[in-house]
């Protein structure tokens, strides 16, 4: 089974995505991570973030075991990820990438923002998560506190519309619910409350398919 987590909510949808995996013994990939990765080469290589040749060649350049890096949490990686990001021929390059992930057994859940539409439109499962941007905001400020950042919950906010609009209106793979996506809006759910709405879809889709 695939089951495809997207959605502008990016505040939990990782550990969302990771607590789904673990409840079903799938394999969990956090796509967020792997265009953070290309952006982090691009900054640490001083280059353009728009540079597309370097961008393609880092995304081909991907090291799986450099995935947990601590750094690639942070708001200014996070930032340019968003940018690298809207280039399509990094899209393409690892879109490859993706899609033999989500093809191995057992089977995965793959979280992102194209995942249900782009990578994986043929999943079994697929989930939009959705919160109020200001809810999203103190999320993001409080991880970032925690992992020792100084950061401002208004330039936060400022920056999470920035990026949905930004997402939204690309010309490849934009952020959209696909048609038969599930709505899960997390706004006022804690991530117990959560990985728990989104196993009731899970179960519901599984459910409705046993009874054909």
């Amino acid at each position: 089974m695939i089951i495809a987590i997207d959605g502008p909510a990016a505040s939990g949808k990782g550990t969302l995505g990771k607590r789904l995996a673990k409840h079903y013994g799938y394999r969990h990939l956090d796509t967020g991570v792997i265009y953070r990765a290309v952006a982090k080469a691009l900054i640490d290589a001083g280059a353009d973030l728009t540079d597309e040749m370097l961008a393609v060649s880092a995304a081909y350049a991907l090291d799986p075991e450099k995935f947990g890096d601590p750094a690639l949490k942070t708001q200014a990686v996070g930032d340019a990820a968003s940018v690298v990001s809207a280039i399509p021929k990094v899209r393409e390059a690892l879109m490859s990438f993706q899609r033999q992930f989500a093809a191995g057994p057992p089977g995965a859940v793959l979280d992102g923002r194209d995942i249900g539409t782009v990578i994986c439109p043929d999943a079994d499962v697929k989930i939009f998560v959705v919160a109020d941007p200001k809810v999203r905001a103190r999320r993001r400020t409080l991880e970032a506190r925690a992992r020792g950042e100084d950061a401002d919950e208004a330039a936060v906010l400022a920056d999470i519309i920035r990026r949905d609009e930004r997402d939204q209106n690309r010309p490849t793979a934009p952020l959209k619910a696909a048609p038969d996506a599930h709505l899960l809006d997390n706004s006022h759910l804690d991530i117990e409350g959560g990985v728990r709405a989104a196993i009731d879809i899970v179960e519901a889709v599984r459910a409705g398919r046993q009874r054909v």
